[in-house]
């Protein structure tokens, strides 16, 4: 996929997965498959046979499910992991690579200032949704 085609792609798929209702990305895959199924028919085909599991945080409220599609904080993570580890050639044991991401982390972390948007709302959300299981973190 050339460099404007990934970004259109990734612009119609932003309809599928930001839509309100399940019914709602069925159509816009719908859209989706017209024009690029022919190019990419094993994407479609995959998206087909896993909707049910794709399409289960369309059970969750907006703010749960902008937390589950954004991949931002995900991809720091990644691209400070392969910074850190990209000029090494091996590791002694397991303990040094997870001492050395743990301090990658550390210091990374200091430089994540940008909240994550309605976090109190969205905490509140997944408490309600998976009760009991974000009590000893929330201090409930």
């Amino acid at each position: 996929m050339g460099s404007n085609n990934q970004k259109e792609f990734a612009k119609e798929l932003k309809n599928v997965y930001q839509a309100f209702t399940k019914e709602e990305a069925a159509l816009e895959l719908d859209k989706m498959e017209e024009k690029w199924g022919k190019k990419y028919p094993i994407v479609f085909q995959s998206w087909r046979n896993k909707w049910d599991n794709l399409t289960v945080y369309f059970e969750y409220p907006e703010d749960i499910r902008r937390v589950i599609y954004t991949t931002n904080i995900i991809e720091s993570v990644h691209r400070q992991f392969r910074m850190l580890t990209k000029t090494k050639g091996a590791f002694p044991n397991d303990d040094s690579l997870l001492k050395l991401l743990f301090m990658g982390i550390q210091n990374a972390q200091k430089k994540w200032t940008m909240p994550i948007r309605n976090w109190s709302l969205t905490i509140s959300q997944l408490a309600i949704h998976f009760e009991g299981r974000l009590d000893d973190a929330l201090d409930l």
